[in-house]
């Protein structure tokens, strides 16, 4: 079933396939399709975010739209949709999706846009004039078994030679796919183990932000952060900056070295599908023991406690 209304109030249904929101209207995943000459493709050029389900209920969409919206704004994409009605057919999608999960369950839900399609397959930005923008909304459950080893053992970060992209290049608080350097810095760091995340070092050597996920360390009761300059401020990590007065613990923003990691009480990753992990190791060098440390078992309880879910016990009994 498709739809052409792209503000209606009611959502289609597709037995036992999820759907699509894709330009126009809703559609069954199978049907929604991408034109090999959109410059998502010919270009990398796409802006998107994340949302997670608990218990079948969106994550802080709001943020993760106004965020999108301020990511269009700086490119110069206008989209039919207005926030709220993105929001709206956010809601929507995850609603009837939801329908085809079980109540343990969750969705990731992804919203993407792209300037549109480029007829000329020039390699360029196309020809003049306005562009028809490609917007998708769709979602997939997300498999926590994929994640179980970060909270048995922690995270395993590399600094791979390869560097972030420096801020005068592409500014980092735009969330987008241009991300080929990612791809390259994990070859490198899942040479070193292959369960390896990647921990992308500035030029100057300061550490900036992992592939899905903000990087951060404990030193005392203090958490201390990568400077917005360098990195995407996530939607988990404002999270851990709010829930951390609860908790008696500061949090700061300053640059740091991987010397500092190395000394460091605990690290974290932030990250919208599994919230929050440890991070044990760092270039095959333990951080503090080498175990995942007390304090991140209390952010993960005020975390836990503030979205109603016991966040670890969702990850560990997930169904395989």
């Amino acid at each position: 079933m498709d739809r052409t209304d792209p503000i209606a109030s009611s959502s289609p249904t597709a037995p036992n396939e999820p759907i699509v929101f894709l330009n126009n209207g809703f559609r069954p995943a199978s049907q929604a399709k991408l034109n090999i000459y959109d410059l998502g493709i010919v270009l990398g050029a796409t802006l998107t975010e994340m949302t997670r389900t608990f218990r079948h209920q969106a994550y802080r969409p709001e943020d993760h739209i106004a965020r999108l919206y301020r990511s269009l704004k700086y490119c110069g994409i206008v989209v039919p949709l207005s926030p709220e009605e993105m929001l709206a057919r956010t809601s929507e999608l995850a609603a009837a999706n939801s329908n085809l999960l079980l109540p343990d369950e969750d969705l990731g839900i992804v919203n993407f846009v792209t300037p549109g399609e480029n007829a000329l397959y020039a390699g360029s930005a196309g020809v003049p004039g306005p562009m028809t923008p490609t917007l998708c909304i769709h979602s997939f459950p997300l498999r926590f078994r994929m994640w179980r080893h970060l909270f048995v053992e922690g995270a395993h970060v590399v600094t791979p030679s390869i560097r972030h992209i420096p801020p005068q290049c592409i500014d980092p608080k735009m969330k987008n796919r241009s991300r080929l350097h990612w791809f390259l810095a994990d070859k490198q760091s899942q040479a070193v183990d292959p369960r390896a995340i990647t921990l992308l070092l500035d030029l100057d050597g300061n550490v900036t932000e992992c592939a899905g996920a903000n990087f951060v360390i404990i030193k005392d009761r203090t958490i201390i952060t990568p400077t917005p300059r360098n990195i995407l401020w996530g939607i988990s990590l404002q999270t851990v900056k709010e829930l951390a007065p609860s908790l008696g613990m500061q949090f700061i923003e300053k640059d740091f070295q991987p010397y500092d990691v190395i000394n460091a009480d605990e690290a974290w990753l932030t990250t919208t599908p599994y919230c929050l992990a440890p991070c044990t190791q760092i270039n095959r060098i333990p951080i503090s023991d080498g175990k995942p440390g007390p304090r991140f078992k209390e952010m993960l309880g005020a975390w836990s406690q503030r979205v109603g879910l016991d966040i670890e016990a969702q990850v560990m009994k997930a169904g395989d």
